[in-house]
């Protein structure tokens, strides 16, 4: 979003934190649904969203908090509030400052919180001097409060202080309550079990969609595939990967390349895939560890496994038209949106049944496995090579998936009837 295009509402509007004043501008950026951004140049005009080099910035606690009371403090001008909906931690002290500073203004008084948890990996930690620069009460600095180990937890603070709960796939609502996937909060999730919901994300398939993708060589569709091979082969090229390779499968890996991703399960199975006589092709960027291990994998075996470093949103729906295959290994993955889009570019997703991945992949759509490890990942990969080598087979399931819908409005339908639940409506 350009702020240069968009409408200045307010300017110095003064938000008190603590023991600290922050004067921030308001602008509506958009004329055909109301969304206003919350601007404060010394916080917010960086290089980076939370930190550059791979470091948060160090006063995130002060950036976030300026945030939440910016939007309850705003907001009681432009309309009544009903529901509140706050995504992850940095949203997290919205409920906090609703039910203590804002507690009886007039604007907020039957209004009710939603938090959403994205990924509870990311938790927002800070050091107790949080407290008095964010003006929270010290009361509320403990373990059935916003206390974490010892720090203090705005994710914590959302999931205990939030109404009610949804993150974002049914297997991860019920994966999180869980020590595996906990994160140290399965206790503090499994007690707000009763107001806790799992609702998928969605896709936008104005923009996911092969028969009307700009930035593929070749449109196609359920009912003309012809179009992909088209897509595979420019793919391949791009790759600098054989011409023989177009018979063969071809597995593509668009994801971070971090530890959750399973990337370090990938470099395991290299080998198996070439043997296999099948071809990957991975973009991405994250943790120097990771990037480091596929470019080692990418430089064993030229020829059959190629990658590039770095996020390139066009060259992401090639991969997603020109690939047959697309892998998710991840360790967890609380919805996962690529599965998706393979499903609807007839790219037949591999994916460990974890969180979204479990709920959106079936066996007439894609192959799951279960257990963490390098053969659980192989014996899926050779089963979907085995299915591979009867087209039309393959094609009947490349099919299926394209059929499925996973549309925002499918999600819409169900945060409305729970908005409708909140307000004592449904």
């Amino acid at each position: 979003i350009d702020l240069k295009t968009a409408r200045r509402g307010w300017d110095n509007a003064p938000v008190f934190l603590g023991p600290g004043r922050f004067d921030v501008a308001i602008y509506q950026a958009a004329e055909e649904f109301p969304l206003y951004l919350v601007d404060c140049p010394p916080l917010y005009d960086r290089a980076g969203f939370y930190g550059e080099s791979g470091l948060d910035y160090p006063d995130n606690h002060i950036r976030f908090a300026v945030f939440a009371r910016a939007a309850l403090t705003v907001a009681r001008f432009l309309f009544p509030a009903d529901i509140i909906h706050c995504h992850d931690w940095q949203s997290g002290l919205v409920p906090v400052y609703l039910k203590t500073t804002f507690s009886s203004d007039p604007t907020y008084i039957g209004a009710r919180t939603l938090f959403t948890i994205h990924n509870l990996g990311y938790q927002g930690l800070f050091p107790t001097t949080a407290l008095a620069q964010t003006g929270i009460n010290p009361a509320l600095f403990s373990p059935a409060g916003l206390e974490f180990f010892g720090k203090m937890s705005y994710l914590k603070a959302g999931i205990v202080f939030g109404d009610s709960i949804t993150t974002v796939s049914p297997t991860y609502a019920h994966e999180i309550q869980t020590p595996e996937y906990g994160f140290g909060l399965d206790g503090v999730l499994r007690s707000r079990a009763d107001v806790l919901y799992g609702i998928l994300n969605g896709v936008d398939y104005r923009e996911w969609s092969p028969e009307n993708d700009p930035l593929v060589p070749a449109r196609y569709s359920a009912s003309d595939l012809s179009g992909k091979r088209i897509c595979k082969e420019q793919l391949l090229s791009e790759f600098d990967l054989p011409p023989a390779a177009m018979d063969a499968p071809l597995i593509g890996v668009v994801s971070r390349f971090t530890v959750q991703k399973g990337i370090d399960l990938i470099a395991e199975v290299a080998g198996n895939i070439v043997d296999a006589g099948m071809y990957l092709i991975a973009q991405g960027s994250g943790e120097p560890e990771y990037e480091d291990l596929f470019a080692s994998v990418a430089a064993r075996y030229p020829g059959q496994i190629a990658v590039r470093t770095g996020y390139d949103n066009a060259r992401a729906h090639r991969i997603e038209a020109g690939a047959d295959i697309f892998l998710m290994p991840s360790q967890y993955e609380p919805c996962g949106l690529n599965q998706m889009y393979s499903l609807k570019y007839g790219t037949v997703p591999v994916v460990r049944a974890t969180g979204g991945l479990n709920d959106t992949i079936e066996e007439a759509t894609g192959f799951k496995f279960l257990e963490y490890s390098a053969s659980a990942l192989w014996a899926a990969l050779e089963a979907a090579g085995t299915a591979f080598s009867d087209r039309a087979a393959w094609e009947a399931m490349m099919s299926r998936g394209m059929e499925q819908d996973f549309s925002w409005s499918r999600s819409a339908r169900e945060y409305s009837a729970l908005y409708r639940q909140l307000r004592g409506l449904g």
